[in-house]
């Protein structure tokens, strides 16, 4: 999240046009799922503008939000790690895939049958849905995701890996602090990560030969 609707809506269509170039430069069809996923980031920041806009509650926006920030990110990014990883490294991506159905599934239940509120609260937004075992559910998101990155077998994928974590960390102290959120910035350096990784050689093409 950014700190106002226009700042959501700037970012997000900065980050979804990154996410653009990503499929652009895509190689490999196995790589677009992950390729894609700064699309999702930023088509998410933009929905929030429009959070910002209803002074948050529980409408149309609030629920869409919601429907991204929590089931559909836990299963989207192991999934796309999963595609995307050399043959070595998916035998281990079975625990973060699991974890992340897993998560989705309570986390999705949960959003059927809850209501889902927002709320302004200084320089961020506050989301409350009443979920059961929080610290387990936060524990599985985790592992889904950044532990999915980590065993992912791809050094770039495996840095990202450690910016997620410890950028989730900030973020998550500054909006109980209420202070400007830097979440927008967040999402923007990780989306120029996966630009990069998008554009790497695809290893499994047949080279040709040297004359």
């Amino acid at each position: 999240m950014c700190w106002s609707a226009t700042a959501d809506l700037v970012a997000g269509t900065a980050v979804a046009a990154i996410g653009v170039a990503c499929v652009a430069r895509t190689r490999r069809v196995r790589d677009l799922p992950l390729a894609a996923l700064p699309v999702v980031l930023g088509a998410h920041q933009i929905i929030e503008s429009a959070v910002w806009r209803a002074d948050g509650g529980g409408g149309p926006a609030t629920v869409a939000w919601a429907v991204i920030a929590l089931p559909l990110l836990p299963l989207w990014v192991p999934l796309g790690v999963l595609s995307a990883a050399p043959a070595h490294a998916r035998r281990r991506l079975a625990a973060p895939v699991a974890v992340g159905a897993a998560t989705c599934a309570v986390l999705a239940y949960s959003l059927a049958t809850r209501p889902v509120t927002a709320q302004v609260r200084g320089h961020t937004l506050g989301y409350a849905l009443d979920l059961p075992h929080p610290r387990l559910l936060v524990a599985g998101y985790l592992l889904a995701t950044v532990g999915a990155l980590l065993l992912s077998g791809d050094r770039r994928l495996a840095w990202l890996g450690v910016l997620v974590a410890g950028g989730a960390a900030v973020c998550a102290a500054l909006w109980r602090l209420e202070f400007i959120s830097t979440w927008c910035a967040f999402a923007a350096v990780c989306s120029v990560v996966l630009l990069g990784w998008s554009g790497r050689p695809d290893a499994s093409a047949p080279r040709k030969p040297a004359r």
